[in-house]
């Protein structure tokens, strides 16, 4: 953001694969699946520009982890359990309901869930200290799901609570936008 230009999403999307040996990789395609073909800014090189859409602007490979802890161990099914991991993951308790919420995105940051795993992580969502069921949404990639108060299982928005005209900015416009692939 600039005091003179109105901010720029800079949409990607995130392909995450692991090998049974532990290794994976992590493919990062500028893309805007609301607008398919259409090119897309990017940061690549510091600098936002026009790319093509689809056009690959990361890809990395990360060797075997040296244990089997959170991440790289595939996350349980059972909710008690899948809690633990995730704090395992998170380096500390899950103790607030945002502190869950930041482990389950690091979480399908890593992992495409099965249905039993999702179904661990809805549990868990659904016990935790004031967040709530809100209904049946759709997301921004057209998916069918269950919104909460504090977040939702297929993504994560953060939206501006007040205008910033400064910055060319209204109160409900999105600040940043993170969904996974189920």
């Amino acid at each position: 953001m600039s005091d003179s230009e109105p901010p720029v999403t800079l949409p990607q999307e995130r392909i995450v694969r692991w090998t049974p040996d532990g290794r994976h990789t992590e493919l990062v395609v500028a893309t805007d699946p609301r607008h398919p073909g259409r090119p897309v800014l990017t940061d690549e090189g510091g600098e936002p520009r026009l790319v093509g859409d689809g056009r690959v602007i990361g890809r990395r490979t990360f060797p075997p982890s040296w244990s089997d802890a959170p991440p790289a161990a595939h996350p349980p099914h059972d909710p008690t359990r899948l809690r633990a991991y995730l704090a395992e993951t998170a380096y500390d308790p899950l103790r607030t309901t945002p502190e869950l919420l930041d482990a389950a995105a690091q979480l399908l940051d890593n992992w495409t869930l099965g249905a039993r795993e999702s179904a661990a992580l809805t549990r868990l969502l659904a016990d935790a200290d004031g967040l709530r069921p809100t209904g049946r949404v759709t997301d921004r990639l057209g998916r069918p799901g269950q919104a909460y108060v504090y977040g939702a299982v297929l993504g994560l928005e953060e939206t501006f609570t007040a205008d910033q005209p400064e910055y060319g900015v209204r109160a409900g416009e999105v600040m940043q936008y993170r969904a996974w692939i189920r």
